[in-house]
């Protein structure tokens, strides 16, 4: 098997086994755009969440403890950092929780959302992935990417440009996601409906102020109705692990993660903050959901050797038998 169709079947794999229902997909491929239709208007649709449980899909049942004490004595080793983080074992509903819901500068954590936004709008029938985007010399940002250098006036179809937003973090792209989802107070406003409760945009990327606000518990909550179609088509969750598997960093959240696992995230980089956030399974086909940003000093290192390190503890924690973990 070639290394590009064992990606692909990764990545299948990982985005059939949040449903038995879900609809496989062939690996992405850039489809020629053709003219979008404007005449569309972008609404933000009612979703309908079990509020009895996180994100409507699991009851949260009990923190990790011991994990808790081995992540807080880590922390103990890196002052300078002030971290947020939250994790879900989706087998359990067991968490952990730890200035789950303190804000911090969303970064390019913020592109989250914001793909599951444009595959919602997928779903409605008011956007189409093969559509043309033309990027503008209002869209052209610093910053991570390199659409910037393309010529004002090329075109790209919109799932290129949405993939680019998320496996580069290009943040030209970005900007022409979020202009043809109508802008950012639409996005705010379905956000809202999401229920998550610190999750917003005040500027187009590239942030470099750290205006965009979440929270590690925020980011999770997306990845519980991600997993569970609160949002989503089966297909349309489908492109989007097939996307997230791609995203090039693997510097934070994957470095921590044994041999075999999966891993479909979104980082997140400023000078004073990094984040990392995504949908975990383990070889042994344990699931769980990862969230965490961290404030450090200008371009401190630390901040990513933290992140891997807790990645670690809650990896080993929770690959393991359910029976030999402690509460």
């Amino acid at each position: 098997m070639t290394a590009k169709a064992e990606q692909t079947t990764k990545v299948n794999e990982l985005a059939t086994s949040f449903s038995t229902n879900t609809i496989p997909l062939p690996g992405l491929r850039f489809i020629p755009p053709k003219e979008r239709n404007d005449s569309v208007p972008i609404s933000v649709p009612e979703v309908n969440i079990n509020s009895s449980k996180f994100a409507g899909v699991i009851s949260l049942r009990q923190e990790m403890s011991l994990l808790e004490t081995q992540i807080k004595t880590l922390m103990n080793r890196y002052k300078s950092l002030t971290p947020g983080l939250f994790f879900l074992d989706l087998q359990t509903g067991d968490y952990l929780n730890i200035n789950g819901e303190r804000i911090f500068p969303a970064a390019s954590t913020i592109k989250y959302p914001v793909l599951i936004a444009l595959f919602e709008e997928v779903d409605a029938g008011r956007i189409r992935l093969d559509e043309t985007m033309v990027m503008q010399r209002r869209h052209l940002a610093g910053g991570s990417g390199n659409m910037r250098f393309r010529r004002s006036g090329t075109k790209f179809s919109l799932l290129e440009t949405a993939t680019r937003m998320m496996t580069i973090s290009d943040n030209t792209a970005t900007n022409m996601v979020i202009e043809r989802l109508g802008g950012i107070a639409k996005l705010n406003q379905r956000f809202r409906k999401w229920g998550l409760e610190q999750t917003a945009m005040r500027n187009m990327l590239g942030d470099f102020g750290g205006t965009n606000r979440t929270s590690a518990k925020d980011l999770v909550r997306l990845s519980a109705l991600v997993t569970n179609s609160n949002l989503l088509s089966d297909a349309s969750r489908t492109q989007v692990l097939n996307i997230m598997y791609r995203c090039q960093n693997r510097r934070l959240l994957p470095s921590g993660l044994g041999k075999g696992a999966n891993i479909a995230h979104k980082t997140g980089t400023l000078r004073f903050v990094l984040g990392d956030a995504g949908i975990i399974q383990t070889p042994s086909g344990r699931k769980y959901l990862a969230g965490i940003l961290v404030r450090r000093p200008h371009h401190s290192p630390q901040a990513r050797d933290f992140i891997r390190q807790v990645s670690q503890l809650v990896y080993n924690y929770l690959d393991q038998p359910t029976v030999t973990r402690l509460p």
